[in-house]
């Protein structure tokens, strides 16, 4: 299995297709779908263990959203990915939950880490009706879902695992569905901060940036876990590896025209492997701890668009 630091399904099946030259994984079914010029939509379902294999990810359905120019996004285009946010949430929440039954919304991250800041920045917009419903049911449509949320932190702030805090909260609040928002790492510099993945399947928090911890899903919680994820990050040695790429391309256009050795020395380096060429990569900068994690100068502007395209999402679905 590849070492690429992603927690992209999308991602992994495309790795798995490049690394063993197939057109076809596995114990894998992928849909594309494209809503508008901007947005498209890629629907992976896992179907057995050898599809889990194949990708590293559980069994169960990821769905990726792909938004194009997010950075100069109009109040227009924003909500409309909202709106796609909802469609599919709903569809993963049907066979999981009844109408009106309670949902927990959690958000993880640092607050004080604005690439890890998505999932508190969620919390602040999501419409909170369970006390409204239990202490003022006079002002609450006989519909309104009851809803709660919270942002529990890092281990590192709290000294407690969020599994820990989250199987005390469902024990007490007894909610039917929980949704857990996060920051993923990406193997794409070009879908950082601006793709949405939606799983049935839960979530192991830090995992894309090999800080696991305890795993959020059904067998740890007791009830259903949707996760939803945005690619915040990304490796150091994955930005060399795709630079390298665009030098060699480059270098081939010149060589084509002067007939150099730079063709040969393009093709060489074309026929190492993706794979070979990030682990080579790797252990340069390993030892030297150049390996940075990296995000883009505009993360902060960005942390707060899609944290608002996925609080109106939530909303609107529930």
């Amino acid at each position: 299995m590849y070492n690429f630091r992603t927690d992209m399904a999308i991602e992994r099946r495309d790795l798995y297709q490049k690394a063993n030259k197939v057109k076809e994984t596995p114990g894998i079914q992928v849909s594309q779908e494209q809503v508008n010029k901007d947005i498209s939509i890629s629907r992976v379902e896992v179907q057995n263990e050898q599809g889990e294999q194949a990708i590293g990810k559980p069994i169960g359905n990821y769905i990726t959203i792909d938004i194009k120019n997010l950075k100069i996004a109009t109040e227009e285009e924003i909500t409309k990915a909202g709106e796609v946010v909802t469609k599919e949430l709903k569809a993963l929440m049907q066979p999981l939950v009844q109408e009106k039954e309670d949902i927990l919304v959690v958000g993880l991250g640092n607050v004080y880490v604005t690439p890890d800041s998505l999932g508190p920045s969620v919390i602040k917009d999501i419409d909170i009706t369970r006390h409204l419903i239990e202490h003022l049911p006079q002002y609450v449509d006989e519909n309104t879902r009851p809803v709660s949320a919270i942002s529990p932190g890092v281990l590192g702030t709290t000294g407690i695992e969020t599994q820990e805090i989250l199987t005390g909260i469902i024990e007490k609040v007894k909610p039917k569905l929980v949704i857990v928002i996060d920051a993923l790492a990406s193997r794409s510099i070009e879908r950082i901060s601006s793709t949405i993945q939606l799983a049935d399947t839960g979530i192991v928090p830090g995992a894309g940036v090999g800080n696991k911890r305890k795993e959020l899903t059904k067998q740890t919680l007791g009830i259903p876990v949707i996760a939803i994820g945005i690619p915040t990050v990304v490796e150091a040695a994955t930005i060399a590896a795709d630079s390298l790429d665009l030098v060699f391309q480059k270098m081939q256009e010149e060589a084509e025209k002067t007939a150099t050795d730079g063709e040969k020395l393009y093709t060489i380096f074309k026929e190492i492997t993706e794979e070979d060429k990030y682990n080579m990569i790797k252990e340069v900068l390993l030892p030297k701890d150049y390996n940075f994690i990296v995000t883009p100068k505009e993360i902060d502007e960005l942390i707060k668009t899609m944290s608002s395209i996925v609080a109106r999402g939530i909303n609107a679905s529930l």
